[in-house]
């Protein structure tokens, strides 16, 4: 056998640093990698330092950088993010293609939509449908927001003298928008997932009502086209009863109407002057400053809580009056209490669109 012997020297043998120091303008480079969030092995490929002075100039330069979780290091650095938060702000892109085009133009990289949308919930942004809202002109917003100075001063007291009025369309199968439902993963398509539907929407009821502070007003059925002369047919007749049940003249009153042609026609000019009301001046393409929107929503998640669809438009009919009839005038309160917030936020928007 072989034995092995250990031979120690009595001058054991230092190496010498071989290491040349970092000039001033590689550190700054470094140091500028490092904050615009370069990892440790981009920068030693960019300026060759060995990655133990990388991480001494961190420590020592940057020491309120958070520190790598290691991993692959990340596609978008802060700057793209903000970037692309800009060019969202500024309505240069609107959804995660979009961006992502903007950002491979930027960056002359390979980055994918998904990658995009991780980066961008991160950064606190969340993606949301668009709601649909009436196209505004400059004179449209204009208006808005002449209407919203003329209002802004108008106490709770004032609001309560308007009384709201509209008309709405009620399907017999369903409303015009999205139905949302909870879905089990894996969960295939089933009776459960589908909003079931039939050509020419199985029909709807056209209805106008109105709605004081004290609650609802009489509500009618619209048979047919509705003209001039149908619009003040129900003045005279829903709407007189409507002030008789609640006890006011046209002297106690505002009147609110859109600016839809039968409601701004002659002929409904000459019935509000010849009956003493006053009208409210108008801004047109504004259903979101209008409570009584709001309203017929109500009315209509009332309808949709009913298990079978009607069977009939007369059946339908016969739920909305039901339903009208059970709205609680708080919910017409609570909606009216609502003006003076809308009316600051026209003029926050400077007559564009509101939340409402």
């Amino acid at each position: 056998m072989f034995e092995y012997k250990y031979r120690v020297s009595s001058h054991p043998y230092v190496p010498q640093s071989t290491m040349q120091p970092l000039s001033i303008a590689t550190r700054d480079r470094i140091i500028t990698l490092l904050k615009s969030g370069a990892s440790g092995y981009a920068i030693h490929h960019a300026t060759g330092a060995s990655t133990g002075a990388i991480s001494k100039i961190r420590s020592e330069y940057c020491p309120e950088l958070p520190k790598s979780s290691g991993g692959r290091s990340r596609k978008l650095t802060p700057a793209n993010i903000n970037y692309a938060k800009r060019i969202i702000r500024m309505r240069k892109a609107d959804n995660a293609v979009q961006v992502t085009k903007s950002l491979r133009d930027v960056t002359n990289q390979s980055i994918s939509s998904q990658t995009v949308r991780r980066n961008l919930r991160e950064a606190g942004l969340r993606p949301v449908v668009k709601r649909k809202r009436p196209l505004l002109s400059k004179r449209h917003r204009k208006d808005r927001l002449d209407w919203a100075e003329r209002c802004k001063e108008y106490t709770l007291e004032d609001w309560k003298r308007v009384i709201w009025t509209d008309e709405t369309k009620i399907n017999r199968l369903g409303s015009d928008g999205r139905k949302w439902v909870w879905k089990e993963v894996g969960e295939p398509l089933n009776d459960r997932l589908v909003e079931s539907t039939v050509k020419f929407g199985g029909g709807n009821v056209m209805m106008w009502g109105c709605m004081f502070w004290e609650g609802i007003g009489y509500a009618t059925r619209i048979e047919g086209k509705m003209d001039a002369e149908l619009y003040c047919a129900i003045l005279d007749e829903e709407l007189q009863e409507s002030l008789h049940y609640h006890n006011k003249s046209p002297s106690d009153v505002i009147f609110q109407q859109d600016n839809d042609p039968k409601h701004t026609s002659k002929r409904a000019q000459n019935w509000f002057k010849d009956h003493g009301f006053t009208v409210m001046k108008w801004p047109a393409q504004s259903p979101d400053i209008n409570p009584i929107e709001h309203l017929w929503w109500y009315l209509k998640q009332r309808l949709d809580e009913y298990e079978n669809p009607p069977k009939s438009l007369q059946e339908l009919w016969e739920r909305c009056e039901a339903e009208w009839e059970k709205i609680p005038k708080e919910v017409c309160q609570n909606l009216i209490e609502s003006m003076p917030r809308r009316v600051a936020a026209v003029l926050r928007a400077k007559g564009g669109h509101t939340k409402y």
